[in-house]
């Protein structure tokens, strides 16, 4: 047995000493090395990415191979390889040009179709934070609190609320807030500076490793600029008094050291009748460090402060009796304040040709304060039921993870394993809800306490490459602990739970050309409970786990048009769920999922592109009887898409929609929420380096409602509760004025 295991080890070691390889570095056209360059051998299908340094090494090269070099904002380059390329140090240089579609090769990558969204993103990039998320295909997001709440998200047949089932993360800082004042997952992301987004990368289902808590319908991590080409500076105004200004300025610019600030102000009175008052401020700073040892040192700071006011949902049936407009109010004097301020390390180490060390740490300082009113007279018909959720949280957190690549035979086979382990801990102090009145006067606290959320976790990845075959199997293992004090108790109260869970996953890419890739995905997610969820119910249901499955294809027929195609379903446990603003815990029950994705996306010419994609789910639960087994708000149909221009003489822009159908508010489908389909518009000219630009929202001044809900409230007059719709307007025409200049 031993001299057979030692006959296979030094067979496999002598194919890799013997596997021809090339190397070299890549740099544009001013010498600077360009890192996450894709290399792809057409002949095999091997493919392998430039390290911080602009240094590659593809192994299993033969003679008269083709080679292909490619990035966006690049033109790709093809290589012929020759007996002598196989010995020396290549230097690649890459021509600058016009974002393309043909300028991404469709690789074995668990997650290629992030690529290919990415020329949406560089295509028409995003011009607000609200937008930032519905650049990923089949998500819909909604504001309900006058632009300085977290938005709610569907997904794949989720109202996922605030991010209870969507994992987001911006240069690798956890965007999702646990046990949160306002509810589970909450992610604000208006902390963001659009303008400094480099990239999407996104994952649907729970097949991913190294994602953990709140990966369930799926994962988005965003990338922010390491440097800028250039200094920045604009100016936008337009209708309801709304005022941004940005600013991105280099500090320092040098061959290793780079660094630059970005800020942003916003003023708005919004389009309600009550003026929103809002004002949001961005400031963030970045350092980047690279040298000729592999070691790359990002250093990012920020701070982000909002305070605004809001109208809130308001009942249909003022709207119909004509007490008050659609953009009326029934209680104006909600609204918030919110901060957040950041420290982000992140190292990238490459310690050779095969292997790199990655870590990060992080710690942030965040506060919220929120008043609304759902239900205006329901339960106090004197002074009304406004709430105040409030919180002030410290966060810490970091990550480190080794990836090693080894080359086993000549015959395209290679072995790639990712491993890490991490931490993040939640201090969360004074969480309350009350009961006020006018955001002046607290009538009666609900609930108030301390929270201490501590998740440690790893997860191991495999990457076994052969021939056309890509099998990644993983596993990942968090350990939850979970700690409550009861400040309301007139004696120490005192409450704690853990849990430990093991995720495992399981993934099978078949690249059967180099224009088509059939792939199937499964694997076990989970989501935390809240913490008051958790030890009120002593530990029962803490991590309710999701059962997913896709199955799909990517299909790219030529070089400008790209198909994708998904199949899957999901499966929740029971759960527990806290309402934050009841402060009631509520059984949701079992729930299946199961849909179909379907995207293209199409490069009509050098100057013109055009995407769209159409997402179906059938969501039910599966404990209820059918006719009462729908899943409230859960979308059936949703579909995004747009077609954008650039390089037309001096002009770009473009057009792009979002559709959702109408849907359930109950689980009886008795009550529906209207379903909208919206058009937006932007149009730039450029002289030198100037732009002036013009963005409108609703360019066809549709009348919808951005959010809805099936709620049970009082007006002050009335003597009984209705149940109905109540919802907020979404934006109407909404023109506003751009003039930027870069140096």
């Amino acid at each position: 047995m031993i001299k057979n295991t030692l006959g296979i080890l030094l067979l496999l070691l002598s194919g890799a000493l013997n596997a021809h390889t090339i190397s070299g570095t890549i740099t544009n056209q001013d010498s600077t090395p360009l890192s996450g360059v894709g290399v792809y051998n057409k002949n095999t299908g091997n493919y392998t990415y430039s390290n911080n340094s602009g240094a590659f090494s593809l192994a299993n090269v033969s003679v008269n191979d083709h080679v292909y070099f490619y990035s966006l904002g690049f033109k790709n380059k093809e290589l012929l390889i020759t007996e002598n390329q196989l010995d020396t140090t290549l230097e690649i240089v890459l021509e600058e040009a016009a974002v393309s579609l043909d300028q991404v090769v469709l690789v074995s990558n668990i997650n290629a179709m992030s690529s290919f969204v990415n020329v949406d993103v560089k295509s028409d990039p995003v011009k607000s934070s609200q937008e930032i998320l519905r650049k990923v295909p089949g998500l819909i997001i909604g504001q309900h609190a006058g632009g300085g709440k977290a938005e709610q998200i569907f997904l794949r047949g989720f109202d996922i609320d605030h991010g209870t089932d969507i994992a987001i993360n911006v240069d690798g800082l956890p965007v999702n807030m646990v046990s949160h004042a306002h509810g589970q997952g909450y992610a604000d992301m208006h902390f963001i500076i659009p303008e400094t987004i480099d990239n999407i990368d996104f994952g649907k289902g729970p097949y991913y490793a190294e994602k953990g808590n709140f990966n369930t319908a799926g994962y988005v991590d965003l990338t922010t600029k390491k440097t800028l080409d250039k200094n920045v500076i604009s100016m936008e105004a337009g209708k309801y008094n709304t005022l941004r200004g940005l600013g991105m300025l280099k500090l320092l610019e040098s061959d290793d050291d780079n660094a630059y600030i970005a800020s942003e102000y916003l003023i708005s009175d919004g389009v309600f009748e009550s003026p929103q008052n809002f004002n949001r401020i961005n400031i963030m700073g970045r350092y980047n460090h690279k040298d000729d040892a592999g070691n790359e040192l990002n250093l990012t700071a920020s701070h982000f402060q909002s305070k605004w006011d809001a109208s809130g949902q308001i009942p249909q049936r003022a709207v119909d009796n004509g007490s008050i407009g659609r953009f009326g109010a029934i209680d104006d004097t909600e609204g918030g304040n919110t901060s957040r301020t950041n420290l982000l390390v992140n190292h990238d180490k490459q310690l050779d040709q095969h292997s790199r060390f990655k870590s990060k740490f992080f710690i942030s300082k965040y506060d919220f304060e929120l008043y609304s009113n759902f239900t205006f007279f329901l339960e106090d018909p004197v002074n009304g039921d406004q709430i105040k959720q409030k919180e002030n949280r410290t966060l810490i957190g970091g990550e480190t993870s080794y990836d090693k690549t080894i080359h086993l035979d000549q015959n395209n086979s290679q072995f790639r394993f990712n491993t890490g382990i991490g931490f993040r801990y939640d201090d969360i102090n004074e969480v309350e809800l009350s009961h006020t009145l006018n955001r002046k006067t607290t009538l009666d606290r609900l609930a108030y306490g301390n929270i201490d959320e501590l998740n440690a976790y790893g997860f191991f990845n495999i990457n076994y490459k052969i021939n056309k075959w890509n099998i990644n199997p993983g596993v990942r293992l968090d350990y939850l602990k979970f700690d409550y004090e009861n400040l309301l108790s007139t004696t120490y109260d005192q409450k704690s739970e853990n849990k430990l869970v093991v995720s495992p996953k399981l993934n099978t890419i078949y690249q059967a050309s180099q224009d088509l890739q059939l792939y199937a995905k499964t694997g076990i997610g989970f989501h935390s409970n809240d913490t008051r969820v958790v030890t009120a119910n002593n530990g029962k249901s803490i991590l309710p786990l999701a059962f997913g499955a896709d199955v799909g294809t990517i299909y790219k027929p030529k070089d400008r048009l790209v198909l994708n195609l998904a199949l899957w379903h999901l499966f929740l446990e029971q759960e527990f769920v806290y309402v934050g603003d009841a402060g009631i815990v509520e059984p949701s029950g079992r729930t299946k999922r199961f849909g179909v994705d379907l995207g293209a996306r199409y490069q009509l010419t050098d100057w013109l592109y055009a995407y769209g994609d159409v997402n179906y789910t059938y969501a039910r639960s599966s404990e209820d009887p059918s006719g009462e087994d729908y899943i409230p708000l859960a979308p059936d149909l949703t579909s995004s898409g747009g077609i954008t221009f650039k390089g037309l003489k001096n002009f770009s822009g473009g057009m792009n929609y979002r559709f959702i159908k109408d849907r359930p508010a109950k689980e009886d489908n008795s009550i529906i929420a209207e379903g909208y389909f919206v058009t937006d518009f932007n149009l730039n000219y450029t002289w030198k380096n100037w732009s002036f630009g013009l963005i409108v929202e609703n360019l066809f001044d549709t009348e919808w409602n951005e959010t809805q809900f099936a709620t049970t409230s009082r007006l002050f007059n009335e003597a009984e509760a209705v149940e109905e719709i109540h919802f907020t307007p979404g934006t109407p025409f909404f023109a506003r004025g751009k003039v930027s200049v870069s140096f």
